[in-house]
């Protein structure tokens, strides 16, 4: 009985190694694929460079549609479909302008609208400025202080931060709710500090939102680079009757009609069970969107390229899906998730990548904590690959929505000092995205992939 144990365990134990030899190699001839054989960075090249910014309900982003709906069709999906998604359509219109008003010096400076924002009347505004440097400094200042005045919003995004995202969430609430909070105080506009650690030239764009002011109390909101916030707020100081001068001529119009972009291959042992990998096809206007996110969905599109080079047929059921507008609406990830319910579908893996294509670090997990416990017991397999950070954080905005009765939800946490030089800006371009950096990052998510689909979740 012993010496059968003995045998027994033996068994097990020399299982286990060549299970995880296997894994070894497996992850090892991902890695090579995603190296020498990804189409990836073709596929970033024609979004950038041949289709430009696909901001939701523009030509752009119907032509990023027919374009990826083609390229996935090559790919050998069982299909691919399209999912229909009514989405906000803003236009940004003729070139913003603004410049500081200090006596009878008149100093240009660099800024945009916020996407949602309305226009200024056709001539502009001018009017003097107040800085402020949070929401609770706005109300304290109260409408004496505010008054007919243009609010600068000046906060910085926190530098002490070594994870960039975190200092990025710390600040984002003066460009999202600034407006609608200085219109309670009689404001006439916002000029908001850019979300960018560096100085430079670009500022940055995002959403804003009007809460639920009236209509009649809308107030336009524009962004300041951070070159020119750091030049207004030390004109302001010696001269704080300055007066400053903007204009933008951008319109919302009616919802129009985009799409979903989805393709899938139906698991071998398990359909029923769901894995999908993604990002979102809609981009800000300013440049290309290749950071932000042209390089989540090439690399989520490269995750089924990689497994027909080496010939790997996923247990579960794998679905690549382009959600479109997360960056002014999230219509896309709550239509995909509405259409899950309806349907009573059943996910096991919502794996998202929307930080950019720099290099792979490892990955942000929303989980309970089995599950938690089990991805992170695959850490030893990406030594080699340097993907070493498993945290607990937020995944992805797109796959937020998501419900199952358990799920696994991942987001592809590359490096991220540099991203926020690009995000939202004129210089999130082609240029800007090295192509090694973005195919170890298609590499990284393509090995999880395959571990989660091998070792499934816990129940």
């Amino acid at each position: 009985m012993k010496k059968n144990t003995f045998i027994a365990l033996l068994f097990i134990a020399s299982s286990s190694i060549s299970a995880q030899k296997s894994d070894e190699q497996m992850l090892k001839e991902v890695y090579n694929s995603a190296l020498t054989n990804s189409k990836s960075y073709a596929w970033l090249d024609h979004l950038s460079n041949k289709i430009g910014s696909r901001l939701s309900g523009s030509a752009g982003a119907e032509k990023a549609v027919v374009y990826t709906k083609a390229e996935m069709e090559k790919l050998g999906f069982d299909r691919v479909y399209l999912q229909e998604v009514m989405v906000p359509k803003w236009v940004r219109g003729e070139k913003e302008t603004a410049y500081i008003l200090d006596n009878k010096t008149k100093i240009t400076v660099p800024i945009c609208a916020l996407g949602g924002s309305i226009a200024t009347p056709k001539k502009g505004i001018t009017a003097e400025v107040i800085e402020v440097n949070s929401l609770k400094e706005l109300a304290e200042l109260g409408k004496d202080k505010i008054q007919g005045k243009i609010v600068f919003f000046n906060r910085a995004m926190d530098a002490a931060q070594i994870e960039a995202f975190h200092a990025y969430s710390g600040a984002g609430d003066q460009r999202y709710a600034g407006a609608a909070e200085a219109s309670k105080f009689g404001a006439v506009g916002t000029i908001v500090r850019s979300l960018n650690l560096r100085l430079d030239d670009f500022p940055h764009t995002g959403a804003q939102g009007y809460g639920d002011i009236p209509e009649s109390q809308y107030i336009p909101a524009a962004a300041i680079s951070t070159n020119g916030a750091e030049l207004l707020s030390k004109t302001l100081k010696s001269n704080p009757k300055l007066k400053f001068y903007f204009k933008q001529s951008c319109v919302q119009m009616d919802d129009v009609l985009s799409y979903n972009v989805i393709g899938e291959i139906k698991g071998s042992e398990s359909p029923e069970n769901i894995m999908v990998v993604g990002g979102h096809l809609d981009s800000w206007d300013l440049a290309d969107g290749s950071h932000d996110d042209g390089a989540g969905v090439v690399q989520s599109m490269e995750v089924v390229n990689i497994f027909n080079n080496l010939g790997y047929k996923p247990k579960n059921t794998l679905r690549v899906v382009l959600w479109m507008n997360e960056e002014n609406g999230l219509r896309g990830g709550k239509k995909y998730e509405e259409i899950s319910l309806l349907n009573k579908e059943n996910h096991i893996l919502a794996f998202e990548s929307d930080s950019g294509g720099f290099t792979p670090r490892g990955f942000s997990i929303e989980g309970d904590a089995a599950n938690f416990d089990k991805i992170v017991s695959y850490k030893k397999l990406f030594e080699p690959y340097l993907i070493h950070s498993f945290v607990v954080g937020h995944a992805g905005s797109d796959i937020g929505p998501l419900t199952s009765k358990k799920i696994i939800k991942m987001g592809l946490k590359p490096d991220s000092q540099r991203y926020f030089d690009h995000h939202h800006a004129g210089n999130d371009t082609f240029d800007a995205v090295n192509k090694r950096e973005l195919e170890l990052g298609a590499g990284t998510m393509a090995s999880m992939i395959y571990l989660v689909d091998k070792y499934g979740i816990v129940n």
